[in-house]
């Protein structure tokens, strides 16, 4: 089996790298030449658990390959698109001109009888115009169009893609449907279903998977208000939902609220298709609202810990990376967090084990630490941001001693408050503000 990947980004670099592995041949192609010249000198461009040593193990192995040439995919059985579709604007709509332009650049290279694959996040309707554009440049051939969508974790999408709780093939081509049965073969010891659908109904499945696990995001968030409200504990109450199967215990973890670059932007895709068909999507509509409020305030739980005003203070903030083991900073909650606290007169130290670089682009006038602990030197208030490991088991007594006041907000939850509290702490917590 011959695929080319287009789109050397995050979900084509996963891709690529988890076919080759089961032994395909693969090219993934990308237009930039700088990232090409990295990739194949074995520098990645994102931070991805176990992706480096596969894909150069599969570079080795000459199973895999990274160009700018387009050569292979007159060869290529499946065709996988896997570019970017940024929002677009302030619209919220997605911006197809990456696809559009995949699509140009392939359809006279294609086989009569490829499958094109579109493994970006699209709206709905996007796979029956690629489908009619690259008939009105092949009119003669037998080109297949499928939605194929990824649900990959950033952190964990190795695992997901080789252990995925479905694959979708979102199709009528009986043909085109044998073929990408083919390319899921490997997975047949796992027992992942392959589950069959139209087109269309595949490119809504994966938005409204993104928006539900969105809501219960925002769901738990809102019941840990209630909590600190009423002396509750919001960890046993998610564990306490979670224990039913009806629901289940994954995404009711509260925080600051979510950000990368799946769950922000499809949501508002998806809000933005339910106008553009007369209806409105209230339930998505409220979550992406109070997940933006959330965000901007976060940093009114840091002001209050430090008794009402933060200016002249330090303030070091542990975690920049929207989550952890990756260093995406995408719509993290730590970039509101930081300019709330900035504009309010903290001086703000920073540190992450990925997300700085990426970071420096976005915050350059931040103050970037070489670790955990210089970061809390002389802070008045220790803000986690991000449930990093390395953060998880942090030396209480250094802590306690470099720090000016010995004030830790914690927005991920990721310390037992007695503990804390023993540590001589003042401790703040999502939901727990009645838990002593």
């Amino acid at each position: 089996m011959r695929v080319s990947m287009i789109g050397a980004g995050y979900v084509g670099l996963v891709a690529s790298a988890c076919f080759a592995d089961f032994g395909y041949r693969v090219t993934c192609i990308d237009k930039d030449a700088r990232r090409i010249a990295a990739l194949n000198g074995g520098e990645l461009p994102i931070y991805e658990p176990g992706l480096h040593d596969m894909i150069a193990a599969n570079l080795r192995e000459g199973r895999l390959e990274f160009t700018g040439d387009t050569a292979s995919i007159a060869e290529s059985d499946v065709v996988f698109l896997t570019v970017g579709t940024p929002s677009r604007g302030g619209d919220g709509d997605a911006d197809l001109s990456y696809i559009f332009e995949a699509v140009r650049t392939i359809a006279p290279l294609l086989s009569d009888t490829a499958v094109v694959a579109t493994k970006s996040t699209v709206p709905v309707g996007t796979g029956d115009e690629i489908a009619r554009r690259i008939r009105e440049a092949r009119p003669a051939a037998a080109i297949a169009v499928v939605a194929n969508p990824e649900f990959m974790r950033e952190g964990a999408a190795v695992y997901d893609f080789k252990h995925p709780d479905r694959i979708l093939i979102g199709s009528d081509d009986a043909r085109a449907q044998a073929i990408l049965a083919e390319v899921y073969r490997p997975f047949y010891l796992d027992a992942a279903p392959i589950v069959h659908v139209s087109r269309r109904t595949a490119e809504l499945i994966k938005y409204a998977a993104n928006a539900f696990l969105a809501t219960k995001i925002g769901f738990i968030n809102e019941i840990a208000d209630l909590c600190e409200c009423v002396g509750a504990d919001v960890q046993d109450v998610a564990h306490g939902l979670g224990l039913d199967h009806r629901i289940g215990g994954q995404f009711l973890h509260p925080g600051p609220g979510f950000g990368g670059s799946c769950l922000p932007k499809d949501a508002l895709a998806l809000i933005k298709a339910g106008r553009d068909h007369g209806r409105q999507l209230r339930i998505i509509e409220a979550v992406a609202a109070a997940n933006d409020a959330r965000k901007r305030a976060m940093a009114e739980k840091v002001v209050a810990a430090l008794d009402g005003s933060v200016r002249g203070k330090t303030v070091a903030v542990l975690g920049l990376s929207f989550k952890p083991n990756t260093d995406d900073t995408r719509e993290s909650p730590a970039i509101p967090l930081i300019g709330a606290l900035q504009e309010l007169g903290a001086e703000v130290r920073a540190y992450d084990p990925a997300g700085m670089e990426q970071m420096k682009l976005l915050l350059p006038s931040l103050i970037y630490c070489g670790s955990a602990y210089a970061a809390a030197e002389s802070a008045a208030a220790l803000v986690i941001a991000t449930e990093w490991e390395q953060f998880r088991a942090l030396d209480l007594d250094r802590l306690k001693s470099i720090m000016a006041r010995p004030v830790v907000v914690d927005l991920r939850n990721i310390y037992r408050v007695e503990e804390m509290r023993r540590a001589g702490f003042r401790y703040v917590a999502i939901g727990r503000e009645g838990v002593a």
